[in-house]
């Protein structure tokens, strides 16, 4: 991608693409300009995802083998047409947010070299009020994707049996994650949290052997730690679709349940891995599969009532 400027195809915004040759990806030869063709390429599918939520962004301004920072302040260089949200934080000292709600905006934070977009579970409209519930299976020493799988059907089928839909999509690392839309007003981050530590704590009971609630890295061993606890009114989870700082630039990819199901059984998982170019060729042909996770309306059933 030549040294220039992006414009979205709606309006004029225009921004600087700096030291687009600059390879991020040593491995591939993946370079920051690549980084900010796939973001412009994939922005129609991904910014329904994103938009209105404050962004973190992992940047890797020397590639992904060096070093690199979480920047959660939007730079105060931003562009005057980008916004803004001021959120509260832990320590009292507010943080103002990039919100990213066009491929302009995407292409801004991509010439960051943001390799990595981390959302809120909520929109700034509503920021008392998540959209969903997300579970991080993570695999612990001598455990893999597949075996992430296979706790993932698991899980999936105690949530139908409650009436919940949700949809997997892998971490474009090593784990699977697990969303339940819910898009209803009134549910709260008290409700969500305590309702995904009770999922996680009920299959680490029905599977002790394969399964931890707990954060503890020394109890992973052999086990799926199943993370329940991003959802929190300040905690980001990796966005669909968002590049991974790897060696090679992979995705963290929308899946099929058929698909999870197949690697579960088959012990292969290499199928639910797509780098850059391939999600862009799957995206094409398949279209947006956690499209209904911006649209279902679901709510959380009451633990323990009668």
């Amino acid at each position: 991608m030549p040294a220039g400027r992006a414009a979205t195809s709606q309006d004029e915004r225009q921004v600087a693409i700096t030291n687009p040759d600059k390879v991020l990806f040593p491995e591939t030869g993946f370079t920051k300009g690549d980084v900010v063709a796939y973001y412009r390429a994939i922005a129609p599918i991904i910014l329904p995802h994103i938009a209105d939520r404050p962004i973190t962004l992992i940047r890797y301004p020397d590639g992904v083998e060096k070093e690199f920072f979480y920047a959660k302040r939007c730079p105060p260089s931003h562009p005057t047409w980008m916004p803004t949200l001021r959120v509260p934080t832990e320590s009292d000292r507010p943080l103002d947010y990039c919100i990213v709600n066009e491929e302009a905006a995407l292409a801004y934070v991509a010439n960051l070299a943001g390799i990595e977009l981390h959302v809120m579970l909520y929109r700034r409209h509503a920021i008392t009020t998540p959209t969903l519930v997300v579970f991080d299976l993570d695999p612990g020493e001598g455990m893999s994707l597949v075996d992430c799988c296979a706790i993932g059907l698991e899980l999936r089928q105690i949530l139908k049996q409650l009436g919940l839909e949700c949809f997997p999509k892998s971490s474009g690392k090593k784990g699977l994650h697990l969303y339940i839309p819910l898009n209803t007003p009134g549910i709260t981050f008290e409700d969500t949290k305590s309702f995904a530590h009770a999922m996680a704590e009920l299959m680490e009971e029905q599977f002790p052997d394969r399964v931890t609630s707990l954060m503890r890295k020394t109890l992973r061993k052999g086990k799926i730690f199943i993370d329940w606890s991003q959802n929190d009114d300040h905690k980001t989870t990796v966005a669909p679709y968002s590049l991974r700082a790897q060696a090679h630039p992979m995705v963290s990819m929308p899946l099929t349940w058929r698909e999870v199901s197949t690697a579960a059984k088959s012990g292969e998982a290499s199928g639910l891995l797509f780098d850059a170019p391939t999600a862009l060729k799957r995206v094409k042909k398949r279209g947006d599969l956690f499209a209904e996770v911006l649209t279902l309306e679901q709510s959380l059933p009451k633990l323990g009532a009668d």
